[in-house]
């Protein structure tokens, strides 16, 4: 097995058991995040009526331009816009979905931000 397909099996072994603990927990809203080689993407997801509440990503019109959308300092950007966004949709209590990531890098300054702006998990 070459490296790049131990490392999906790795982040897809991951991503159930993460799944598994969400499930336990239908309380609250699921803040997913997904990480691209070039943007990332968040949105806040109610898994009782499957639909969106919030959504963002560094795509966006609102994301203010950068040099690159898929680094450290765009994370903080986006978990700042984000946490003010959900807050503003009346949503301050969540549970984080990593999505199979480990909670390092982007990830975690993303979930930094997120909650240094209102968003609690």
């Amino acid at each position: 097995m070459d490296k790049i397909a131990l490392k999906k099996k790795r982040i897809t072994r991951r991503k159930f058991i993460i799944k598994k603990k969400i499930r336990m927990n239908r309380d609250f809203p699921r803040l997913c995040v997904s990480k691209y080689s070039r943007n990332m993407y968040v949105q806040i997801i109610d898994d009782g009526k499957q639909h969106t509440l919030v959504a963002l990503s560094t795509l966006a019109k609102e994301f203010p331009e950068m040099k690159s959308r898929a680094n450290i300092e765009a994370a903080k950007v986006l978990g700042k816009m984000f946490a003010e966004k959900a807050v503003k949709a009346g949503i301050k209590k969540v549970v984080f979905d990593r999505n199979g990531y480990k909670y390092h890098g982007r990830v975690k300054a993303f979930a930094d931000a997120a909650r240094e702006n209102g968003l609690e998990f």
